[in-house]
C-alpha cells in the first residue's frame, strides 16, 4: 500500500503549451535577438516547454551573458490566467494515498502556475525547487519527505513526465515511478510504470513488474 504520491507540476499535472506561446514570448525573443542559437531556436522553443530554463541554457550552451539575462527575465514572469488541469486529472484526487508536489522552476513563476490551477487543496504539501535560491534537487527534497513524515522507501511512489528529472532522481534513491507520457514522447522510460492516462493509474505496469505493485 502505497502512503505517499508524490507529483511534478510542469507537463504531469497540467500542460505548459496550454500556458500559450505568449507567455514565453519574452524569452524566445530574447534568445532570438541574441542571435546565439538561430539554427536550434526552433527546438528550443520545443525544450523550452518540457525543461527547466537552466537545462536548456547548459544543454544549447548559451553564453553565460544570455543566460543571466535569460535568469533575470524568467525570475519576472508570472502566469495571470487561468491554467486547466490536464482531463484526467481528477484521478489524481481519488487515489488513497497522502500526496506532494515537488516542482523546479523560478519560484514566483511556479507559484503562479499553482495559484492559477486551483490546486493547492488537493496536496499535503507543496515544494518549489528554485536552483537561484537553492543548490537542493529533487532527490534531496524526496529523501526529505521520507524522513519528515517517517516514510519507508516502499511507501512511496513519484509520479512524473521526465526521465531525466524526477524519475531519474526516484531511482537514485530507490524508490518506485509512474511516467506519465500521454503522448508517448519518450522512447525509453527507466520508470517502474508507465501510463498515458491517469485512468490507468490503479492498474499501471510495464511487463516485467505486477500490478500489485500499485495501491
Amino acid at each position: 500500500m502505497k502512503r505517499a504520491l508524490i507529483f511534478d507540476l510542469d507537463n504531469t499535472l497540467f500542460p505548459v503549451e496550454a500556458m500559450g506561446d505568449q507567455f514565453f514570448e519574452p524569452i524566445f525573443q530574447l534568445i532570438h535577438e541574441s542571435k546565439e542559437h538561430e539554427a536550434d531556436f526552433s527546438t528550443i522553443r520545443q525544450d523550452m516547454m518540457r525543461k527547466p530554463f537552466q537545462w536548456v541554457a547548459e544543454h544549447y550552451d548559451f553564453s553565460e551573458a544570455l543566460t543571466e539575462k535569460g535568469i533575470e527575465l524568467m525570475k519576472q514572469l508570472r502566469y495571470k490566467g487561468p491554467i486547466n488541469p490536464f482531463e484526467d486529472y481528477e484521478e489524481i484526487k481519488k487515489l488513497p494515498a497522502d500526496r506532494f508536489l515537488v516542482t523546479t522552476g523560478f519560484l514566483k513563476m511556479q507559484q503562479s502556475k499553482i495559484n492559477s490551477l486551483g490546486i493547492i487543496k488537493d496536496f499535503l504539501e507543496i515544494i518549489v525547487i528554485d536552483p537561484t535560491i537553492t543548490q537542493k534537487t529533487k532527490k534531496d527534497i524526496f529523501e526529505e519527505i521520507i524522513a519528515q513524515h517517517h516514510l519507508s522507501k516502499e511507501d512511496v511512489l513519484v509520479i512524473g513526465n521526465d526521465p531525466d528529472s524526477e524519475i531519474k532522481a526516484a531511482n537514485e534513491i530507490g524508490v518506485e515511478s509512474v511516467l506519465y507520457d500521454p503522448h508517448n514522447y519518450y522512447s525509453i522510460a527507466n520508470s517502474t510504470y508507465r501510463i498515458s492516462t491517469y485512468k490507468n493509474f490503479p492498474s499501471c505496469s510495464v511487463p516485467h513488474f505486477s500490478v500489485s505493485h500499485i495501491a
